[in-house]
């Protein structure tokens, strides 16, 4: 795995230990937390597997545009679809007043992110989890 590559999955690590963190609190979970770190997690892990192959990609946080763009690399990886498309706004949806995630739309994106993880993972050569 290229150095960047290693850069990246360590974010995502980083993010989808936070994400589970927050969903398993005792004390006041902090579900929108935890459900952006989930789509941190995710998009980290996209930009890891596109740098891996040495496709550049844009600044983003739309995850449907970056699976678009390894696709042709990982075509079973379509059935991720919807699942990514459903956490993208997790990115921006509630960083700010008006929106709360519950603890129902934290699992579901912790489960979607979870699945992503694997998939680069596995692609990547990382089997350990």
């Amino acid at each position: 795995m290229t150095p960047s590559a290693k850069e990246w999955v360590e974010k995502a690590e980083a993010d989808h230990l936070s994400a589970g963190r927050e969903y398993r609190a005792r004390n006041r979970p902090n579900y929108d937390a935890s459900c952006f770190f989930a789509q941190q997690c995710a998009e980290k892990y996209l930009k890891a597997r596109l740098v891996e192959e040495g496709i550049a990609f844009p600044k983003t946080h739309d995850l449907e545009a970056l699976l678009d763009m390894i696709l042709s690399k990982e075509p079973l990886w379509e059935t991720l679809r919807q699942s990514l498309v459903d956490i993208t706004s997790y990115a921006v949806a509630f960083r700010y007043p008006g929106e709360s995630a519950t603890r129902e739309m934290a699992r579901t994106a912790l489960t979607h992110a979870k699945r992503l993880r694997q998939e680069v993972r596995q692609s990547l050569g990382l089997t350990r989890c």
